[in-house]
C-alpha cells in the first residue's frame, strides 16, 4: 500500500469500537470540484456533466459537487444540475457544500426548486454556514457593507428549510384584474421533499450536535476539527458521528456520510499510476501536523482494490457510515476520473457488499 495511507492495526490493538460490525453500505458516490480553465470554463462545466453521465450508467447512487467562488472551480450548483438532470435520468445530484453565507436563503430556494422540479426530485443540498472569510475590502465588494451585522449562525439553513418546505411568506390578495393572478404565498417552484433531503456538512462536535438535533443528514469530508483530546482522524470523525445520531430524534437511523479522497490504482495505466503516486505524496505533509487552531486533514487513500477495502473496513468512521464518497482530485484529467469511478462501481463498491443501481 501507498505510504499516503497508514496501515490498520492489527485487530488485537484497535480500539473496541474498531472491531464492532460495519453498518450496511447504502450508498455509493462522489465528489467532484468541476474544475474548468480560465480561458475555457465551458469545457471543463461539460466534462462535469459528462462525467455525471458516466457514474450514472456505472450504477453510482449520487454524485456531488463543491461550491468554489472566486476559483476555477463551480460557483453555481442549482443550474449545473439543471444542466445534468436532462442528461440522465436517477443519480442522486449533491451539493457538498453550498456555503450559506453567500446566498440569499430566498433566491437560493427558488434555484433548488428549480432544479429538483427538473431533475425529478433528485437533489440533495448539502449546506455549511460560516461568516465571510475574505479581507473587509473584498466581503464589502461581494456582500455589501452590510455583512458585517447579518447573522451567518445555524437559522440561515432552518430559514432556507423553512422556505423550501412551503411556508407561506405572504398572504396573496384577492385578483383585481392588473396583474397578481399568478401570485403565490410560498416560494416557487415548490418541489415536495426537497426540506427533508438536507445535509449538514461540518467538521466539528457543535454542528454534529446541531445537525442532529435539527433532524438533517450529516456529511463529513478529509477535513476535520480535533477536539477533546482527539486528534487521529477516524477516531474524530467517529465521535462526530456518535454525537449526530445521540441528538438526531431518529438516533442510530439517522444518516451519515463519510466522504474522502481515495485513488484506486487497479485499471490505471503506468503513466497514471505514476500521476497518481506523486499526487498522493505530495499531499501527505499536510496531514501530519495540526492547522490553525485544530484543523486535521486525512491522508489520501491510494492503492489497490483489496487495500482500498482494508483501509475502510477498518476506519472507524466508514464503519459508522450509511454512505460513502470518493473525493476526486481537482489536478487530474476526465479520463482519470472516468477510471477512478468505474473502479468503485465495478470492484471496490462491490467488495464492501454495495450493489450498482439498474
Amino acid at each position: 500500500m501507498n505510504t499516503a495511507i497508514d496501515d490498520p492495526q492489527p485487530a488485537a490493538a484497535q480500539p473496541a469500537a474498531a472491531q464492532s460490525a460495519r453498518r450496511q453500505l447504502k450508498h455509493l458516490g462522489f465528489i467532484h470540484l468541476v474544475p474548468f480553465d480560465r480561458a475555457d470554463p465551458g469545457r471543463g462545466l461539460r466534462e462535469g456533466i459528462e462525467l455525471f453521465e458516466h457514474a450514472e450508467q456505472l450504477g453510482l447512487d449520487s454524485g456531488w459537487v463543491r461550491t468554489r467562488h472566486l476559483q476555477y472551480g463551480l460557483p453555481s450548483p442549482a443550474p449545473f444540475f439543471s444542466a445534468v438532470a436532462q442528461r440522465t435520468s436517477r443519480i442522486g445530484l449533491g451539493s457538498a457544500v453550498i456555503p450559506l453565507g453567500h446566498e440569499n436563503p430566498f433566491r437560493l430556494a427558488e434555484d433548488l426548486g428549480v432544479a429538483d422540479a427538473l431533475s425529478g426530485g433528485r437533489v440533495l443540498p448539502g449546506l455549511s454556514v460560516h461568516p465571510p472569510g475574505f479581507t473587509d475590502e473584498v466581503n464589502d465588494l461581494v456582500f455589501d457593507t452590510g455583512w458585517r451585522e447579518e447573522d451567518y449562525g445555524y437559522g440561515r439553513i432552518e430559514r432556507l428549510r423553512s422556505l423550501l418546505a412551503g411556508t407561506p411568506v405572504r398572504e396573496v390578495p384577492e385578483y383585481n384584474g392588473i396583474g397578481g393572478d399568478f401570485d403565490s404565498e410560498r416560494v416557487e417552484p415548490h418541489s415536495p421533499g426537497l426540506s427533508d433531503r438536507l445535509w449538514y456538512g461540518g467538521g466539528s462536535l457543535r454542528s454534529a450536535t446541531w445537525a442532529g438535533s435539527a433532524g438533517l443528514n450529516w456529511l463529513v469530508s478529509n477535513i476535520s476539527s480535533a477536539e477533546n483530546g482527539l486528534t487521529e482522524f477516524a477516531e474524530v470523525q467517529r465521535a462526530q458521528i456518535d454525537a449526530f445520531r445521540a441528538a438526531h430524534p431518529a438516533g442510530e437511523e439517522a444518516r451519515a456520510t463519510v466522504a474522502r479522497v481515495i485513488v484506486p490504482t487497479d485499471g490505471a495505466s503506468a503513466s497514471q499510476a505514476a500521476k497518481y503516486r506523486a499526487y498522493a505524496e505530495a499531499r501527505t505533509p499536510r496531514t501530519e501536523q495540526v492547522h490553525g487552531k485544530n484543523t486535521i486533514i486525512a491522508k489520501d487513500v491510494l492503492g489497490s482494490r483489496d487495500e482500498i477495502v482494508e483501509f475502510i473496513t477498518n476506519d472507524l468512521a466508514f464503519q459508522a457510515a450509511d454512505d460513502y464518497l470518493f473525493e476526486l482530485p481537482f489536478e487530474f484529467e476526465l479520463a482519470d476520473w472516468k477510471q477512478i469511478l468505474t473502479e468503485l462501481a465495478t470492484n471496490i463498491g462491490p467488495a464492501l457488499g454495495w450493489r450498482p443501481a439498474a
